[in-house]
């Protein structure tokens, strides 16, 4: 009797970034044709996950242009104890989509998810001057009101477009490129590793005993000890009280590693809390 499919959970509508995401990791699985989950937040996602709705999860963790997604980090750090198993890179390609029958100068307004307007600015000031905005919930949802109505024009990508029957007006419109999002394929606590590779990411979540002078430099000593060299470190406020921080930090070795281990032992005795959110093969 074969196994059912899992399914993945991912930031809908249809035809995000997050959905581009949630299929590229089930290619990976070699699966053709996934069980996907829409969920309206990246909070529904961890909740999805958490509960058992669903095995597997898409987030986004980071943009090359906006920096660390902090929904995201703020889920690993205080709600929910999902694991990071894989990442994956998607390049963010903006394309300006209109009703199949519009033309640009029908064009009243322009809707995108907040990012996408800001992303695009040089274009619309130079070919859609004067133009209002509207802020959708995704680039997806621009995508689906411009198939509906001709005097608006979306910001999304081209999978959106094809998924309404949107259409392009004008591809790669973004300001800056080389524009890339990493997404983390999560899963619940204790879920066997899914993909295997020769270079391996951790990242972590530590959390202070009390805030002191010096904590911060204790943290990097323990690291630079065992001869580990981070790729980010990142503080977050705890909503406890104010200036009181958590750190989130990531490199490169798996936490199996024996210097590893030996810096996260040390460190589990001078802090509060150490999280390991999860040790995966670099994308």
């Amino acid at each position: 009797m074969t196994a059912p499919e899992p399914v993945f959970a991912y930031l809908g509508p249809a035809g995000t970034y997050t959905d581009e995401a949630a299929r590229a990791f089930a290619a990976r699985l070699g699966i053709a044709e996934p069980h996907l989950l829409e969920c309206a937040s990246f909070d529904e996602v961890f909740d999805a996950v958490d509960r058992g709705k669903c095995e597997f999860g898409v987030v986004a963790k980071e943009n090359s242009l906006e920096g660390s997604v902090t929904a995201t980090l703020d889920n690993f750090a205080f709600k929910t104890q999902a694991a990071i198993l894989g990442e994956e890179v998607v390049d963010i390609h903006h394309c300006l989509v209109l009703h199949p029958d519009a033309k640009l100068e029908d064009v009243t307004a322009v809707a995108s998810h907040a990012q996408g307007l800001a992303q695009c600015r040089r274009f619309l000031a130079e070919r859609l001057p004067g133009r209002s905005t509207i802020t959708t919930s995704s680039t997806a949802e621009s995508a689906r009101r411009a198939a509906e109505d001709p005097s608006i024009a979306g910001i999304a990508n081209a999978f959106a477009a094809e998924r309404y029957g949107a259409r392009i007006e004008q591809r790669d419109i973004e300001d800056h490129f080389g524009n890339q999002t990493l997404f983390a394929l999560i899963g619940r606590q204790g879920h066997p590793p899914v993909f295997r590779g020769e270079r391996y990411k951790t990242s972590l979540a530590l959390f202070l005993q009390v805030n002191r002078a010096g904590t911060l430099n204790m943290i990097l000593s323990e690291f630079a000890y065992a001869g580990i060299d981070l790729s980010m470190i990142q503080s977050r406020p705890t909503k406890q009280a104010l200036g009181n921080y958590m750190f989130f930090i990531e490199f490169e070795k798996d936490v199996n590693d024996l210097a590893v281990q030996t810096a996260l032992n040390c460190l589990r005795l001078k802090l509060r809390e150490v999280k390991v959110l999860g040790s995966y093969p670099i994308a």
